[in-house]
């Protein structure tokens, strides 16, 4: 077990050594992400069958992890066939209507992170005295699986959607052929700005629904007559109807751009609080003991104030982990509990990410609610939330608030920007892939960029989310202090985009060639070749034939290929996840914990 470190300079993973083998689109962000939390080297990633990972030095034994694509048996050999199997090109294809792939490594970029999260769960446990943690693996059709789960949950619910699943949906046009998108959360909002382009009444009552709800259903199929509205106005004339009514718009940017201005931040940061704690032991709440009693992060309290998915997701991880969470929720309940479609009575998409939590209703506008919950942070390990930014200085709940009541605290927030974009647009999903040139890099050439309407940056947020808070209570089992821990959707689009930008980088095309990552038609469904056999596939006409059939032909010409999952709901029986999905309490489908401990 390591003694802690006396330095609060030191890195999460400071003057320890790691190994990095695996599939090279997991290897390579997982060898990133070891090597900003401070950790050495021992030699580059080497792309061998599953990931083969350790970590080890300075006081703690080694730890290990292994990350593969998908179980024995499975035939999931790389991305492609993962975003297939896992729904992600259902829904991703969802605007545009038949499943296609993301030209990004997503299931990739997701599997990476999880699995450094589970090195750093592993690393605490350890300090913890949790035993049974030294081992894990992490697999990226769970983690596909966890992309999808709000998805998956809907599909699942009592009831049907509350919007219609039809194509459809932004980036707008503008007259001069410049592709924006457009971001409010109020419906007065959305009609004025509408209003203000002169835009048909009907049109803006009927188009609020789909684009409010895009964010749950991965597509907006408002009238097309919006769009004709924005390619007859110029865009200094859309950019005044924003400034009136409220509305933001925000231009897409190419990956090139995007090359230009990068600054090579992390996609977090960590500042130690409050003063030396060597006076008052980190706590571990109770005495710990095997990871099957609940994980290496048995005993330690979260409290979380989040709302929609970035910082809910983060807490959810960590609660799988073996923490406790407690939601800070407005006075009646997080109004998202009821949003349909619901599973006996509550929100699906709601429980895929706080089926679990207990939670407290606190009102943070009340002076005494705000002592109560300081009160609260006092005895808990973590805070984690999302609010707005500067919201929390203003309640007087900042990290150095909550650090005078308690100094060994983790404070994470969640945020959207880390305060690295000037003139920043709405820290929502979409627009920041709009900022980033993720438009760009989940789309191959030939194709006009647009961000996904799944919500990819929210799930790859929430992850960075929970890494950062992991490296956070690591680096506080190391030095005795409390810290404050960033993360951003920036900081994810970085990580997502990674590749496409070290292409630039190299003088490279930073888009994927045209036709990449598409589906092959059958005559009942869809094939996904892998990757490197999709030349090879594409030869074949396989319209006429049932899947099963069009399968076995190309796997008889020795091409890896698998069957694309176009309804969610069949996950439930899929033979490639085999017991993996179970129902929760309320019936609503839930997906399994991305790690594996021994």
């Amino acid at each position: 077990m390591a003694s802690p470190a006396t330095t609060a300079a030191l890195g999460p993973l400071g003057a320890m050594d790691t190994t990095v083998s695996g599939p090279v689109e997991i290897a390579g962000v997982v060898a990133a992400h070891l090597n900003l939390l401070g950790a050495r080297a021992n030699r580059a990633p080497g792309a061998v069958g599953n990931g083969g990972i350790t970590v080890s030095g300075h006081g703690f034994d080694p730890v290990s992890a292994t990350a593969y694509w998908g179980g024995p048996g499975s035939g999931l050999v790389d991305e492609a066939t993962v975003q297939a199997a896992t729904g992600v090109m259902a829904v991703h294809g969802r605007r545009t209507g038949p499943p296609a792939g993301l030209a990004a490594d997503y299931t990739a970029t997701a599997t990476a992170v999880l699995t450094v999260q589970g090195l750093l769960a592993a690393l605490i446990g350890q300090a913890r005295g949790v035993t049974g943690t030294s081992r894990l693996s992490t697999g990226a059709d769970r983690a596909g699986l966890l992309a999808v789960s709000q998805y998956l949950a809907a599909a699942g619910a009592d009831e049907g959607e509350a919007a219609e699943l039809a194509p459809g949906g932004p980036p707008f046009t503008c007259a001069e052929g410049v592709l924006f998108e457009l971001e409010t959360l109020d419906p007065g909002v959305w009609a004025a700005f509408w209003r203000t382009l002169d835009a048909p009444a009907d049109a803006i009552r009927a188009g609020w629904r789909p684009f409010q709800f895009r964010y749950a259903t991965a597509c907006a199929p408002f009238p097309p007559v919006l769009h004709e509205v924005t390619r007859a106005r110029p865009l200094a004339e859309i950019r005044r109807a924003a400034d009136l009514s409220g509305a933001e718009v925000c231009v897409l940017r190419t990956l090139a751009e995007r090359h230009a201005e990068a600054d090579g931040a992390p996609p977090w940061s960590f500042r130690p609080l409050g003063g030396d704690t060597s006076q008052r032991p980190v706590r571990t709440a109770r005495p710990v003991g095997p990871a099957a009693d609940g994980g290496p992060l048995t005993g330690l309290t979260v409290l979380e104030a989040g709302r929609r998915i970035q910082a809910p997701l983060a807490a959810h991880l960590l609660a799988q982990l073996g923490a406790e969470v407690i939601r800070i929720e407005p006075p009646g309940g997080d109004p998202l509990r009821g949003m349909p479609p619901t599973s006996s009575g509550v929100s699906a998409r709601w429980l895929a990410l706080n089926r679990g939590k207990k939670a407290v209703e606190i009102d943070i506008k009340a002076a005494a609610d705000r002592r109560r919950l300081t009160g609260m942070a006092a005895g808990a390990d973590v805070f984690l939330h999302n609010w707005a930014p500067g919201k929390a200085a203003e309640l007087g709940l900042d990290a150095e608030d909550l650090a005078r009541a308690n100094p060994a605290l983790v404070y994470a927030y969640t945020g959207g920007w880390a305060d690295r974009i000037d003139d920043a647009p709405m820290g929502t999903d979409f627009m920041v892939q709009a900022r980033t040139g993720v438009g760009e890099a989940v789309r191959p050439e030939g194709r006009p960029p647009a961000p996904s309407l799944m919500t990819l940056l929210d799930v790859l947020g929430g992850l960075h989310g929970a890494e950062a808070v992991l490296a956070g209570l690591l680096l506080r089992e190391r030095t005795g202090h409390g810290v404050r821990v960033d993360s951003s959707l920036l900081g994810a689009a970085d990580t997502l985009t990674a590749p496409a930008l070290a292409r630039i980088g190299r003088g490279e095309n930073p888009r994927r060639p045209a036709g990449f990552r598409r589906p092959l038609p059958t005559a009942d469904g869809w094939i996904a070749p892998a990757d490197r056999d999709a030349r090879g596939a594409a030869v074949h006409d396989l319209t006429a034939l049932p899947t099963t059939e069009a399968l076995a032909l190309l796997h008889g010409r020795g091409l890896a290929a698998t069957t694309v999952t176009t309804d969610l709901s069949d996950l439930h029986h899929d033979p490639r996840f085999a017991g993996a999905i179970h129902r929760d309490a309320h019936g609503a489908p839930a997906v399994p914990a991305p790690w594996s401990f021994a």
